[in-house]
């Protein structure tokens, strides 16, 4: 188990839902995609290493949680703006979604 933290301290995180609208593979990497998100008001690139896991196909169109308030990250010579969550246990991943229709921007609380 991890540390536990504060209420407050999890509140400084900003978890914004959003829709994958555009994914290809980072040139010269075998593990990377990089993504354009929706985020309503916005759209973010986020660099994810998810190739193992999803194809673009799959992957183009799904409705997932972002964290938007990380600090930007050069991956593989590509800017990252934020961290998509993702669930992972014994080499299987499944990807945060919403179970139903909410508009691009919503605020996880």
């Amino acid at each position: 188990m991890s540390e536990e933290v504060s209420f407050k301290d999890f509140k400084k995180l900003n978890i914004r839902i959003g829709t994958v609208s555009e994914i290809e593979k980072v040139p010269g990497s075998d593990k990377l995609y990089k993504m354009q998100v929706d985020l309503g008001d916005e759209t973010r690139q986020i660099v994810t290493g998810l190739v193992d896991y999803y194809t673009p196909e799959e992957l183009e169109g799904k409705v997932i949680a972002v964290v938007t308030n990380l600090k930007p990250a050069k991956i593989f010579g590509q800017w990252s703006y934020g961290m998509l969550l993702a669930a992972e246990k014994d080499d299987k991943l499944a990807l945060l979604t919403v179970d139903r229709d909410i508009s691009n921007g919503a605020k996880v609380t």
